[in-house]
């Protein structure tokens, strides 16, 4: 076999390598922020509802939303933060507007920092949980219900809440849009 020949082999080799590499880059970072804690992906599932409350200490509980790109959507807390105790029920409202006009959907994506404490946060009743279909210039009160699980580490005693809202309009969803907020 010439030079030319095994370079083009090396090189179908390593291309697909990269492929494989590629193609398991999502799970291998799955498993790296499972074992590290990092990233801060909360568990989407409705939460069953806690049992116990932990009246000795106090957590203070921040929220953020970021709207992505040109979104055309105002959505805030009706509080930034508030001191929750672990296990407690709470309630928070945010109140979302499409400043558009025209019929939009809208769809929220939370992430808990620090990362770590993501898997104590549970959410029972959550707008991120469903697209929120928002006819031109509508407002909508928005709620999460959550609780801060027990187990959460003595030493966080603040996290954040952060939601990023994304418009997921299609031109299909336009007239669904319409017809669900009727």
């Amino acid at each position: 076999m010439n030079k030319n020949g095994q370079l083009i082999k090396r090189l179908i080799i390593a291309c697909i390598a990269m492929f494989g590499f590629a193609f398991a880059l999502v799970p291998l970072y799955d498993v790296f922020c499972d074992v590290t804690g990092l990233n801060g992906k909360p568990n989407l599932e409705q939460a069953k509802i806690s049992d116990t409350i932990d009246t000795s200490r106090a957590v203070d509980v921040g929220f953020i939303t970021h709207i992505q790109g040109k979104a055309p959507f105002e959505v805030e807390a009706n509080k930034t933060v508030i001191t929750v105790q672990p296990g407690a029920m709470n309630k928070i409202v945010f109140k979302a507007k499409n400043i558009s006009h025209e019929n939009r959907v809208m769809q929220a994506v939370p992430s808990v920092s620090p990362g770590i404490a993501a898997k104590y946060m549970h959410k029972i009743e959550c707008f991120c949980f469903n697209q929120q279909p928002l006819t031109a210039g509508e407002s909508a009160d928005l709620a999460l219900l959550f609780y801060i699980d027990t187990a959460l580490p003595k030493e966080i005693e603040e996290l954040t809440l952060s939601y990023t809202v994304f418009d997921i309009t299609k031109s299909g969803q336009m007239g669904s849009a319409q017809g669900a907020s009727k």
